[in-house]
Formats: structure tokens, C-alpha cells, sequence
């Protein structure tokens, strides 16, 4: 089975034309190389995918006929993704910058001073 066809199957991507676009991007690799999304898959090969700024590692366990339903993905998939990834990210979500919606100028002097309380708390 194609890499795009599989990661549409096992739920990973909404659409195998998504899964495709990742694959030309060189966002997932088998085994450590990127491929293209026309490389076959087997049984037992280790991917790795750049999805939402992280890089997820999962097991092929087996092949699909079609794609599956999600209770069943863990029968042809196992997720290795270290926790530790998840936790960075929501940090990563947590420390981003304030953000001021498009066009409405410059912060006010009780703006400037609401951010300055923020950046003052976080830096304790």
C-alpha cells in the first residue's frame, strides 16, 4: 500500500490528498528517509510525520483493506510518540506572544501597561 493511502486510512491526514502534499513536502519519513507518496509500506516499518509542529512516530503493525474506522486504528498502528513532544507544545501555545487583532492600530498606554503586567507575571 502506498504511504499517502496509508495515512489516509489509518486517520492521520482527512484527505489522501493532504497525506500527498505532506509526503512532497518531505515531511515524513520510513525508517529514517524521506520518501515520496507513491513509496510502499510494510509491516513493522517505523513512521515518522511532521503534523502541528511535531514529529509523531508510529509502528505499522498491518496493512488496511480500506480506510478504517478510528476505534480500529490501533490495530493497524501503534503511536510511539514521546509525551515529552506533547507537553513542549502545549508550553510552546502557553508562551506565545499576545495577540491584537489585525487593524486595530497601535496598543493604547492601558494596552502597553496590560502587557507589561503579563510579560512581568510569567517572567516570576
Amino acid at each position: 500500500m502506498r504511504i499517502d493511502q496509508y495515512l489516509w486510512c489509518i486517520r492521520i491526514f482527512k484527505s489522501r490528498s493532504i497525506a500527498t502534499q505532506v509526503c512532497k513536502k518531505g515531511q515524513v519519513q520510513i525508517n529514517g528517509q524521506s520518501v515520496k507518496p507513491s513509496r510502499e509500506i510494510l509491516p513493522m516499518d517505523t513512521i515518522k510525520i511532521r503534523k502541528e509542529q511535531i514529529w509523531r512516530t508510529f509502528q505499522v503493525l498491518a496493512i488496511p483493506k480500506s480506510r478504517v474506522g478510528a476505534k480500529l486504528v490501533s490495530l493497524y498502528a501503534l503511536d510511539q510518540t514521546d509525551r515529552d513532544e506533547f507537553e513542549n507544545q502545549k508550553l510552546q501555545k502557553l508562551s506565545s506572544p499576545m495577540l491584537r487583532d489585525q487593524g486595530t492600530g497601535r496598543p493604547t498606554k492601558k494596552d502597553r501597561r496590560d502587557i507589561e503586567d503579563l510579560q512581568i507575571s510569567e517572567d516570576l
